[in-house]
């Protein structure tokens, strides 16, 4: 889930360049009922916090560089996205390519739980291999 807060002619040239498929009612109810729910919300921010520092170190044992992150997920910069991207998903792991956002050399990746964030280095390391 995500929010932005601005004047209504910003909100409306978002509306019109805004990804398809926006979440629906429920999910907007169960966010909206987790904002309520403190305890949930302090477990997944320092879940998120633990997994950032798993993802960035990681990411620096392997040398690569990254976008410095500000939320649940992380910019990394590869040789070639394309590839790297395409031996990953064979590998099972989905990452999010960013070539039509004017970085064709980097992929964002979400922060996930521990293991998840494991799996993601392990086939990293092996797609950068390739």
């Amino acid at each position: 889930m995500g929010y932005a807060v601005a004047a209504p002619d910003v909100v409306d040239l978002l509306n019109r360049v805004r990804q398809p498929f926006n979440v629906n009612s429920l999910a907007l109810a169960a966010a909206n009922a987790a904002m309520d729910d403190h305890e949930f919300l302090h477990k997944s921010y320092e879940q998120n916090q633990r997994g950032m520092a798993q993802i960035l170190d990681g990411l620096g044992r392997m040398g690569l560089s990254y976008i410095e992150p500000h939320g649940n997920f992380v910019t990394f910069a590869v040789a070639d996205a394309a590839q790297v991207n395409a031996r990953l998903l064979q590998l099972g792991v989905i990452v999010r390519p960013i070539a039509g956002y004017g970085l064709p050399n980097h992929l964002r990746v979400t922060i996930g739980l521990d293991v998840e964030n494991s799996r993601f280095l392990e086939a990293l390391t092996v797609a950068l291999l390739d």
